[in-house]
């Protein structure tokens, strides 16, 4: 199959790889030039803009960082919709907001495109790999039209309903982490004022109620105040996310305090780490919650 991809940071450059493997016609493109190298020597070709990655695709793929992004690459002065043929899918895979990921379902349908809300769940080394959980909003035909594109790049996929289903998902479950995460950072300060042995809270951890994927990766290096041994999620990337999910709860009249409280954590940490895995988020918990 013909097709466009468009972002080429971990995640996206990993996906992109996955397809060249399965045998599919690649053109990618990505707002820094020079990242395509590796993905060129699996065959495929760059271009300058993203509708000429896009001319004559089937499917379009994105993976860019936030709504701003997501609009200029599909509707931009050289965006990649207009140069799509009709019946295209257009695929977006970026954490978006839930407002934007239903605007861009109607403005595809407009010009005869097929869009399929497709936020991914898993690491970039699980993008290279094709082991991501994807969170699927969209009609079962589309799905299933999209489907033999879809299990190549991933292990799992989960059809929460129609469009903006899939974002809203992956918002909630990224605000989650978000709680996870500061709920940690926060634990890890005060377990050191209080002189608790790391390895035997580690172990607690693991065995009890609160263990989660989430609290095991970032239980030793928080409690032994260093990052993380692999990257994750930017603290820049995590507040955006939990942001968005904020503004999705606000516009259906739903509270979320706990959530606030951990974007405000992030939105004090992207200041000074925001391009760096969100395990350092405790460098700010515990600067501001000793000196409170």
């Amino acid at each position: 199959m013909r097709i466009g991809f468009l972002g080429l940071g971990k995640m996206g450059s990993g996906i992109a790889a996955r397809l060249l493997e399965a045998g599919h016609d690649v053109t990618v493109w990505n707002r820094t030039p020079g990242r395509a190298a590796d993905l060129i020597a699996l065959g495929a070709r760059e271009a300058p803009t993203p509708a000429q990655a896009a001319e004559g695709a089937e499917a379009v793929f994105s993976m860019v960082a936030d709504d701003g992004a997501s609009t200029s690459c599909w509707f931009g002065e050289t965006g990649a919709a207009a140069a799509m043929p009709e019946g295209a899918m257009l695929i977006e895979c970026s954490t978006i907001s839930h407002a934007h990921s239903v605007r861009l379902a109607q403005e595809a349908r407009n010009r005869g495109l097929v869009y399929l809300d497709c936020p991914v769940n898993g690491p970039p080394s699980g993008a290279r790999q094709g082991e991501l959980v994807l969170l699927l909003g969209a009609s079962q035909q589309d799905l299933d039209r999209a489907r033999p594109l879809l299990e190549v790049i991933s292990k799992s996929i989960l059809h929460f309903g129609d469009v903006g289903t899939g974002t809203a998902y992956k918002l909630i479950n990224n605000l989650l982490g978000a709680v996870h995460i500061a709920a940690m950072a926060e634990a890890a300060t005060l377990a050191g004022k209080c002189g608790i042995d790391t390895d035997t809270m580690i172990e607690a951890i693991r065995t009890g109620p609160i263990a989660s994927p989430h609290t095991m990766r970032m239980s030793r290096p928080m409690l032994e105040g260093r990052p993380a041994d692999t990257f994750a999620l930017a603290i820049g990337l995590r507040e955006k996310d939990a942001r968005y999910c904020l503004g999705m709860a606000e516009a259906a009249g739903v509270r979320m305090p706990v959530g606030d409280s951990a974007h405000d954590w992030y939105a004090l940490a992207t200041d000074t780490h925001g391009d760096q895995d969100d395990s350092l988020l405790l460098e700010t918990v515990a600067g501001r919650a000793v000196s409170a």
